[in-house]
């Protein structure tokens, strides 16, 4: 590396005085990666929208009924299809809060223990356990919850009020797939705390319970709301639990005993299908991918905002 020359009594600059051509390859290759995420967005937009608009322009279709219609049966002959989707939207609401109602406060707690509590030991067992949780399968969890949860499990408990396919079956169980998320992001913010904020309080004369409860949780906040808008985002798009264990019925409720379908067990079940491409059916399933993707839009900005908004508080 060359020194380039400065002004009298400046202090000289160590960066070569020319580019090196290696370091513009470098340069240039970590441009194109960046970009490839930015053109892979463009095109799976494209890849969506352009069927979807094609499926809105349609006589017989309106977007208000598209989203306040609860009769959805686009597979069905012309004269006998409904395209109203909130039974769809039901069924990914139903399953995706009973997962989160699993993930959050056992993921959160996971998190704390590993990083105020647990000992060298415990956490090299118990983290490589998360680990595996998180590298199984998700069509593993789907069969795990049809042949062996709702029969053992929820069956002995509810009776006949539950079927064989239902909503809280694939909830819970995907509740388990992302716990795993929420504890890995959870830990890292809160390990990220700074060590003198937890010294402060233990000179107040605050317990263990009282610094990770009041100071180190609060001020990780950012990190965690990240994990948890995550975790939303992990449970709305989640498709082989819900697709195995959830069922295929076009029925709106939200009843979790019940069976439903939801947005994405419909674009799995919808392309495996036999529908001509260019058809009604065939374009159903873009529009509610499209309505997929702008939930899982919205839900990225409430994310970012949030963690804008703590960051900028605790930093």
């Amino acid at each position: 590396m060359s020194i380039t020359k400065t002004a009298p009594g400046a202090a000289p600059s160590l960066r070569p005085a020319r580019p090196r051509t290696g370091e513009r390859i470098i340069e240039g290759t970590l441009l194109a990666a960046a970009l490839t995420s930015i053109v892979t967005t463009v095109a799976i937009i494209f890849a969506i929208f352009e069927p979807a608009i094609e499926f809105f322009a349609e006589p017989e279709i309106t977007l208000v009924e598209f989203l306040t219609g609860t009769t959805w049966t686009p597979l069905f002959a012309a004269s006998q299809a409904q395209f109203g989707v909130l039974p769809l939207v039901a069924a990914t609401f139903t399953t995706s809060w009973i997962a989160l109602a699993v993930a959050i406060p056992l993921g959160l707690g996971a998190a704390v223990y590993l990083a105020e509590y647990a000992g060298s030991r415990v956490r090299s067992v118990f983290k490589p356990t998360l680990e595996i949780l998180a590298g199984i399968p998700t069509v593993v969890y789907g069969y795990f919850a049809l042949t062996f949860f709702t029969p053992v499990v929820l069956e002995p408990i509810f009776g006949d009020s539950i079927g064989t396919f239902n909503m809280l079956s694939a909830g819970l169980i995907m509740g388990v797939m992302i716990i795993p998320v929420v504890a890995s992001l959870s830990e890292d913010a809160i390990t990220a705390v700074p060590q003198n904020l937890r010294e402060g309080a233990y000179g107040m004369g605050s317990t263990k319970m009282q610094v990770s409860t009041r100071v180190v949780v609060p001020a990780a906040f950012s990190g965690i709301a990240a994990a948890f808008m995550l975790a939303v985002s992990r449970a709305v798009g989640e498709t082989m639990i819900v697709a195995l264990a959830a069922g295929k019925r076009s029925n709106f409720t939200f009843n979790p005993l019940q069976d439903g379908w939801t947005m994405t067990g419909f674009i799995v079940d919808a392309a495996q299908g036999d529908q001509p491409t260019g058809s009604i059916g065939y374009e159903s399933l873009f529009a509610v991918a499209m309505l997929l993707f702008v939930i899982t839009f919205v839900l990225n900005i409430i994310s970012i905002r949030l963690v804008r908004k703590y960051r900028e508080e605790y930093e």
